[in-house]
């Protein structure tokens, strides 16, 4: 369970109050989970989070004013939740770049599969009528970071002469990224590593939605760990 306290600006004892508006803060949130797995983000009621805390709606109200701030923070807990696992996994792992990969990635499928329901909500179908705010961003990048990284620090051995070429308009954008997010990568190379990032996703999305039922059933795991193989291969790992 998450630590209800989190105080980053200074090192003071937090007040009584600010105790317990924490400690609620986090059983609104973990109650508002476990809704999420029951029901799934779009049916997700503050009323029925109050229900099972005993409280009145009134009183959740005082500490998420609506269901989308209540959505925004569960989507930031996930997002932080899952880059912790992955920035874990890389700096834990032995070896080289490929063993850090394999570490990465199988550490957001084993998140995932133990998590369904808040992988879903940050990375499935996009809640109806819900607009993520920029709060957002920040704990959404983390995971990206730590891939970018991987590719900073061996990616340039890939070899891109095979390449099909970028589009003009496309590998204009990705330098303006880059430059943006103060990057200097090959635009092929960073193209590569969507492409990764976009199959690791797309693989747990569709495992977890059942797409590979009666078809891959035994052997998960082995075809996740082959699919990630073959894109440590496409980007030079």
């Amino acid at each position: 369970m998450r630590s209800p306290l989190s105080f980053r600006h200074d090192d003071r004892v937090p007040t009584a109050r600010e105790r317990i508006r924490a400690e609620l803060t986090a059983e609104i949130t973990d109650a508002a989970r476990r809704q999420l797995a029951e029901v799934g983000a779009a049916a997700l009621s503050l009323r029925a989070v109050a229900r099972e805390l005993g409280m009145v709606s009134s009183a959740v109200y005082r500490y998420f004013p609506s269901r989308d701030d209540l959505l925004t923070a569960l989507i930031i807990d996930c997002y932080n939740e899952l880059g912790e696992v992955a920035e874990q996994a890389v700096t834990s792992a032995e070896g080289g770049l490929l063993e850090k990969w394999l570490a990465y990635a199988h550490a957001i499928r084993d998140w995932a599969l133990a998590h369904p329901a808040d992988y879903l909500l940050i990375y499935g179908t996009p809640v109806p009528g819900y607009q993520a705010p920029p709060d957002t961003v920040g704990p959404a990048s983390r995971t990206t970071t730590v891939i970018l990284g991987m590719l900073i620090q061996g990616g340039f051995g890939a070899e891109l002469k095979d390449d099909v070429p970028l589009p003009p308009g496309l590998d204009a954008e990705m330098r303006r990224a880059m430059e943006a997010i103060g990057v200097g990568v090959p635009s092929a190379l960073l193209a590569r590593g969507m492409t990764a990032w976009i199959q690791l996703f797309g693989v747990i999305t569709f495992e977890l939605n059942g797409r590979f039922n009666n078809f891959i059933d035994e052997t998960r795991r082995e075809f996740f760990d082959h699919q990630m193989r073959v894109m440590a291969r496409h980007v030079g790992m």
